[in-house]
């Protein structure tokens, strides 16, 4: 984590959080990148992805459905690499 803000988060091993990024009320599994200026609220991101510097998650559901990501109804965001046209992570 460099310059960016983690509050109410979990994240777990290998996570680069680049500078200038929120995370609020998220949990992000293992080897995922966060690019700068980042915004992510109340979201679940999958291991393996990597988010775009300037990508926004969490913020405006119609904009993240539109994405492809699933809502729950609680309003928690999935994000996996699959939604990001991403290859996926390696199964053991």
């Amino acid at each position: 984590i460099s310059g960016s803000q983690v509050k109410r988060s979990l994240l777990f091993s290998n996570v680069r959080v680049h500078s200038y990024c929120e995370i609020v009320d998220s949990v992000i599994l293992p080897d995922v990148e966060i690019g700068r200026n980042a915004r992510i609220k109340k979201a679940i991101i999958d291991r393996g992805c990597n988010i775009e510097s300037g990508m926004v998650i969490g913020e405006d559901h119609e904009q993240d459905k539109q994405r492809g990501f699933r809502i729950t109804e609680k309003g928690v965001v999935l994000v996996t690499p699959d939604m990001l046209a991403q290859p996926t992570h390696l199964q053991r």
